[in-house]
């Protein structure tokens, strides 16, 4: 999870693992118990925020090669 999002909660990934499970299973309970085949319009919106950024491209954590280039000619000698 903390790959794609590039957030490190401090969560080892047991715990993680166990978070999205429950998360997952709660949301497949609360969809079960709608009987009109529509979604929440909190979750529809959260669902409709996720394919957003599904398709966005999420910046970079690693330097450019001219930011290292740069870094390394600003080094003392």
């Amino acid at each position: 999870m903390s790959a794609t999002t590039g957030a490190n909660p401090g969560i080892d990934d047991s715990h993680m693992r166990a978070i999205c499970d429950e998360i997952g299973e709660r949301l497949r309970e609360m969809l079960r118990r709608e009987q009109s085949g529509t979604l929440p319009a909190r979750l529809q919106n959260l669902i409709a925020q996720l394919a957003t950024a599904d398709h966005e491209v999420a910046p970079s954590i690693a330097p450019s090669l001219d930011e290292m280039m740069s870094d390394i000619a600003q080094e003392p000698a």
